[in-house]
């Protein structure tokens, strides 16, 4: 199936989940009132969509795989600060288990998906002729 907006994508659903699973997290007492954490951990999941929707947005896969890999990066920004949340006691063990594994997921999906944009034959919308692009 070909992706027609971002929201087709299943990194970027993965991302919205782990994102929406991030904010659950940070409202739990203790760690609700360490607000530059709270900060700084949303920001970094909430950039990993927000960076895969803008990179679908820019209708070329050289500039998609430029925020792509931002997208990659800040998954791994969030996985360094889950060990950090877990290590000074703002979540469980199970709660850590999971969105470790869930960022783990995701970071291969977006390599993966990566390796095969830089292996399609069309390298975006913006380079094909006017007349075959479709409303």
């Amino acid at each position: 199936m070909k992706a027609t907006c971002f929201e087709d994508l299943k990194i970027w659903k993965e991302a919205r989940e782990l994102s929406k699973e991030i904010y659950v997290i940070s409202r739990l007492p203790e760690f609700s009132k360490d607000y530059r954490f709270v900060g700084q951990i949303t920001s970094a999941a909430g950039s990993i969509m927000d960076n895969i929707a803008e990179g679908f947005e820019r209708d070329g896969n050289k500039e998609f795989l430029q925020f792509l890999s931002i997208a990659k990066g800040s998954c791994g920004e969030v996985r360094s600060q889950i060990y950090r949340a877990y290590d000074i006691g703002y979540i469980d063990q199970n709660t850590f288990d999971s969105i470790l594994n869930q960022s783990k997921k995701l970071s291969g999906s977006i390599y993966f998906f990566m390796q095969s944009l830089k292996n399609a034959e069309i390298k975006g919308t913006k380079f094909k002729p006017l007349e075959t692009l479709k409303p």
